[in-house]
Parts: C-alpha cells; structure tokens; sequence
C-alpha cells in the first residue's frame, strides 16, 4: 500500500472515524461535547475548545503550505482562540476543525509517494513524512487530553 494511502488512513481514524488506538476520534468526541463544557478551564488547563482550535490552527496552516509551499504558521498563536460565547460559536469552530481533517486527509491521500521523503518547505523543518507523522502524534496527543478534561468536567462519568 502506497504511503498516501496509509498515512490518510491514519489521519481518517484519529480525526473523523477511528477507534483502534484512542478507542475514538475528534468527531466523535467533540461533537458529543456542549459549548458550556467546552470552554471550562480546571486548573489552568488549556480548554476543549482550546485544544480544537489549537489543532485546526495547524491543520489549516499546513493546508496553506500545500498549496503555496509557505509555512506561515507559529507556536506562539496557536492557541488564540476567540471568545467562545454561543453554541452558534463552538458549532462553528467545531464544523470548520471537522472540515479542515477532511480537507487535511483528502490533500494526503492525493500526494505522490515521493513527496513523503522530500524536505517540507525547508529542510530545517524535515520531511513531508515526519510532519505528518507529528500532525498524527500531536493529535492523539491532545485528544488524550480532550477525553481527560471532558471525564474531569463531567465527573469521570464520560
């Protein structure tokens, strides 16, 4: 299997249809959570909502880098996310998460398999292969994090 192939598969399950490695998804997950559970904060944590935007904040910078071969993106203001003061406002920020891994996925699973070993952008920034592998890591990384909070913001009943 070609590794387009593969590693969209991968990016499917952990965003929008998997249940191997988390036992869920970030669709399943965060379209289960209300706005009021979303933005609540324990103990200086980051929120549910945070953590959405933080990844969709990658997503869509490397969607741009796709297309205009410029990372434009930065640590320092992915987690800027606007006020959250409707149900209107996390529905948003969640359907254009959930539009950007479709989006994300699609892109991947166009690729020619030698673009995987070429340098991403630069070459100080590795290869097509090893961000996408972070992109992956990153994410279950912080879905952990979303389950967490959620089971902490519900009482462990979740």
């Amino acid at each position: 299997m070609n590794r387009n192939i593969v590693l969209s598969n991968r990016l499917r399950e952990l965003f929008l249809d998997g249940h191997w490695i988390a036992n869920t998804n970030y669709k399943e997950k965060i379209s289960s959570i209300p706005m009021e559970e979303a933005v609540v904060t324990i103990d200086g944590l980051n929120s549910i909502a945070a953590l959405v935007f933080h990844i969709n904040y990658y997503l869509e910078g490397l969607l741009r880098a796709f297309k205009n071969g410029r990372l434009d993106i930065s640590d320092k203001f992915s987690f800027l996310l606007p006020p959250i003061d409707s149900g209107s406002d996390w529905n948003n920020l969640v359907a254009g998460f959930l539009e950007n891994a479709e989006k994300f996925i699609e892109a991947i699973a166009q690729f020619d398999d030698e673009i995987f070993d070429r340098p991403f952008i630069e070459e100080k920034y590795g290869t097509y292969l090893r961000n996408i592998e972070a992109v992956i890591e990153h994410g279950y990384y912080h879905l952990g994090q979303v389950t967490l909070l959620a089971k902490l913001i519900r009482g462990g009943n979740r």
